[in-house]
Parts: C-alpha cells; structure tokens; sequence
C-alpha cells in the first residue's frame, strides 16, 4: 500500500469532543485534511472549525453538549451517526480544569473534573465502540496529558483524571482490539491554549517551564496533527494502548 493512503482518512468519519478551539479544533481540522468528516460535540458552537473544515471539501456537524455528565453520550453518537451512517474515529478531547492548593479542592470541583475527564470518555467511548464492533473497526483517541505521568502542582482531580485516562486507554485496548478497533491517547505537552494561560502569563513560571523543554517553545496546536492523523489512520493499525507523548521532549529532560 502507498505510503499515502495509510494515512488516508477519505471516506471516514471522525467524532472530536471539544473542537471548538485549541487541540481539539486542530485535531479535526487535521482528520479533515486527511480526508475525514467531522462531527464536533461541546457546549460551545463551533463556527471557525466549521469553516476550516468546509474550506478543505469535508462535511461537517456541530451537536451541542455537555460532557461534565453523561446524559448527552447516546443523542450525541445517534446525531454523528447521522451524518454518514457510520463513525470510524471517535476523539475525546473535551476536558476542563480546576487549580487549587489540594487543601482547598471542593467536591463539586473534584466532580466537574473527573465526570467531564473521565466519566463521560468512558461512557461515550463505549457507545461508539458499540457501533465500531459492529462493523470491526475503528479507532478511538483520548487527548491525555502530561499529567498522565505526573503529579503537577494545583491540579489534583486533573492529575488523578489524566492518569486514571491512560489506565482506561490500555483496558479498553485489551478488550477491543480484537474487535478491530484501536484505543490509544495522545499527551500534549505545554501547549499555547486557553487551558495554559494563567501558566503563559505568570512570567517566572513560563520561563520554567521553557527551561525544561528541550524544544525551547510552547507547543502549537498544530503540533499534534501528525500524531492525531496517525493514530486515526491504518498507519496505526497494530497501535494498540499507548499514550503518546507530544511534549517537546519534556519527559525526555
């Protein structure tokens, strides 16, 4: 097979959580470069990945939803499978974050944080395995973090739903892969996003951090398009339950 068409995403069609802005938007605008139409589910519409995604000839649905609980997982997956009658990629990169000294974490925090990180991953991943089994095949992406290996500072339900999400990734992989279907995750490192800006602008931080990555740079989120595109294409095919850092090389330091 050409090089090429392992990567060729035409024909398929992708479900990316949170693509509104940030990694997730860059996320689906790359499957739609490779060929992919996209589906993207979040409380907030939109509009810019619509165009972007439409200016590169693909389809594209918006479903209003909110992840902090479970309820919307199924009208979700019923409305993306409306748009083709199939879902080959499913990406779940919707997430949130609360920082706060461990000592002064509330319970609704705590919750917000592990439903939307955690929870609803599994339950959506589920539902779309459900349909990818029929069919068997598919590919399922979870946007991990670097938290997946490390403890940070502030962020406990963070930390704790990021390292639990690596652990659901490897299960899930050793359950479904003999259904054809791919379960992995990718890691961002330090990424330029909405998510890192209190980080950004305290500038003793941000030198600190830049200090330990060896590329010099926060990361753009251009830079996890190839990882994306990889781990939702053939090229992956025998990919099974790994977190992909994409960092950098901060865990490299």
């Amino acid at each position: 097979m050409p090089m090429s068409e392992l990567f060729n995403l035409s024909g398929r069609t992708a479900l990316v959580t949170g693509a509104n802005t940030g990694l997730g938007q860059a996320i689906a605008i790359a499957l739609a470069g490779a060929g992919a139409d996209v589906v993207a589910a979040g409380r907030t519409p939109a509009d810019d990945t619509a165009r972007q995604v439409e200016a590169l000839g693909r389809r594209f649905l918006f479903v209003r939803a909110d992840f902090a609980a479970t309820e919307p997982v199924q009208p979700v997956v019923d409305a993306a499978l409306g748009l083709n009658g199939q879902l080959d990629i499913l990406v779940n990169n919707a997430g949130t974050i609360r920082r706060a000294d461990s000592l002064d974490v509330t319970e609704e925090n705590w919750d917000t944080v592990m439903n939307t990180n955690l929870r609803s991953v599994f339950f959506l991943s589920q539902a779309v395995a459900r349909h990818m089994a029929t069919r068997h095949g598919g590919k399922i992406v979870n946007v991990a973090s670097l938290l997946s290996f490390q403890g940070g500072i502030r962020v406990p339900a963070y930390a704790a739903s990021k390292s639990a999400l690596a652990g659901l990734t490897r299960a899930l992989a050793n359950e479904w892969a003999a259904k054809g279907i791919n379960v992995n995750a990718l890691a961002p490192g330090y990424f330029d996003t909405n998510n890192t800006a209190a980080l950004r602008q305290d500038a003793e931080r941000s030198a600190a951090i830049l200090g330990r990555i060896p590329a010099g740079r926060w990361g753009q989120p251009d830079d996890l398009a190839g990882a994306a595109v990889f781990l939702a294409s053939r090229a992956s095919d025998y990919v099974h339950g790994i977190t992909l850092p994409v960092d950098g090389g901060w865990l490299a330091r």
